[in-house]
């Protein structure tokens, strides 16, 4: 009863700041646009907002859709007055239509990868041996397709691996390599073009300009490394005995390049549609402050993983020791430390690079468990509870295609899918750190001590 009571005080005071700052005519309950139509001073729709009118005391028969229009007008002031510094220019729609862009790039990056995986797992990166920036066309006549099988006569590859491919194999690898390379083309179409077009319309601010003339020049640049990284399967393996590969080292390089590519859109487009993270009160701002402290190096941890499964694909590590938890028939092999200097091992011995990506892959499913253990009981968002929920899940699938595609001796299928898993984890905690961040200062004056109960 007395909740009651102070809920019908507290509704008095709010009607009588509503009367004593409008000139005018009474608000109908039946058409509350109305309200949000005549209420034009900024100042007083933040009161009356943020302080004099709690979630719990919305009359039934206005809905949240209207308090929700009614947040995003009370922001815009803001905004304003305080000078809350948006990435886009040109209103909301501006700020869709670039999210839906920079979202659709990010989404087309995260393809190439996955294409990029599988034509590393179906041995079809070496088939083209020659490159061109601005790419070419397909052979389109039997004496074209002739004539860059002859090409590919001439690697090491078919020599060592492929000697007697028929010309009906080969034109499969070749079109797995050349989709890969356009498809990254067609990126670069795709991203140039919408960027103009925003940029002329005006909706591109300075900082996102130079953000996204980074990423366009990264994404250029990705297209050199990737030939620099082919070119070195060309080459004529040191003994006799190696089968001809890529080099670890620029496999990483190229894999990293595209991960960096790709965490770089996709926290821009977060930052363009979602310029505050999710805090309805203070507690939670803390609790997030919390999550925060161990989601970055949990982070760092999971992209430091991906990376060492390149090094496992580029040394075709995945195609020994067979077996889980033993390596064989030992926790730990006794080659692991063969290599002189002793730093190659950790990049070249197969052994050592199976065991440290182990190691790793372990040490991440165990890190993010114990981020969701620890913030069970923190007062935090439920948009962050849902993140950290779903990181703990993606995380425990991605262990599970590791295992499966080794003990399996690494199906396309499976191994392409463990390498779109350890970039769909990777986005999980770009969108956890992006959801804990900081919120600017005029969001923080205007939050309350808690959430009021509905």
């Amino acid at each position: 009863m007395l909740s009651v009571l102070r809920r019908g005080k507290e509704a008095c005071r709010i009607h009588n700041l509503i009367r004593a700052s409008k000139p005018f005519s009474p608000v109908s309950e039946t058409t509350p646009q109305s309200f949000f139509k005549s209420f034009t001073s900024p100042t007083i729709a933040t009161r009356y907002f943020h302080h004099a009118y709690p979630s719990h005391l919305i009359p039934k028969g206005h809905h949240v859709l209207h308090v929700r229009n009614f947040c995003r007008m009370v922001s815009a002031g803001a905004e304003q007055k305080e000078g809350l510094k948006l990435l886009v220019s040109g209103g909301s729609r501006a700020q869709k239509l670039v999210g839906i862009w920079l979202f659709g790039s990010a989404a087309w990056v995260f393809s190439m990868v996955v294409l990029g995986g599988l034509t590393r797992l179906t041995r079809s990166g070496l088939s083209m041996t020659d490159w061109k920036f601005t790419g070419t066309l397909p052979p389109l006549s039997d004496e074209e397709w002739l004539l860059e099988f002859e090409k590919y006569k001439q690697s090491p590859e078919y020599k060592r691996v492929n000697k007697g491919m028929k010309i009906e194999d080969f034109k499969f690898i070749y079109w797995m390599e050349y989709a890969h390379r356009m498809w990254g083309r067609a990126l670069g179409i795709m991203f140039a073009l919408p960027y103009s077009y925003f940029l002329h319309k005006g909706y591109i601010t300075v900082r996102l300009g130079l953000r996204l003339s980074a990423l366009f020049a990264l994404g250029a640049g990705q297209g050199l490394i990737g030939w620099w990284m082919v070119k070195s399967g060309l080459e004529e393996p040191p003994s006799e005995y190696s089968q001809p590969r890529v080099s670890p080292y620029r496999l990483a390089a190229h894999l990293t390049s595209a991960f960096a590519i790709y965490c770089g859109l996709f926290w821009t487009a977060l930052s363009v549609v979602m310029p505050e993270p999710p805090a309805e009160s203070l507690t939670w701002v803390r609790g997030a402050a919390k999550v925060r402290r161990l989601a970055l190096p949990i982070s760092l941890l999971v992209g430091l993983t991906a990376v060492s499964g390149a090094f496992v694909a580029g040394n075709d590590a995945g195609h020994a020791f067979n077996t889980f938890p033993k390596m064989g028939d030992t926790w730990v092999p006794e080659d692991i430390f063969d290599m002189k200097p002793l730093i190659r091992n950790f990049f070249e011995n197969t052994s050592t690079v199976q065991l440290d990506h182990r190691i790793l892959a372990t040490a991440t499913l165990i890190s993010v468990g114990a981020l969701w253990l620890l913030t069970r009981k923190v007062d935090i968002h439920p948009a962050v509870r849902s993140v950290i929920g779903g990181a703990v899940g993606m995380a425990a699938l991605q262990v599970t295609l590791g295992i499966s595609t080794l003990l399996s001796y690494v199906p396309v299928s499976l191994g392409t899918a463990h390498q779109a898993g350890a970039l769909t984890l990777l986005t999980f905690m770009l969108l956890l750190n992006h959801t804990v961040r900081r919120p600017s200062v005029p969001l923080l004056k205007s939050l309350p001590q808690v959430v009021k109960a509905h």
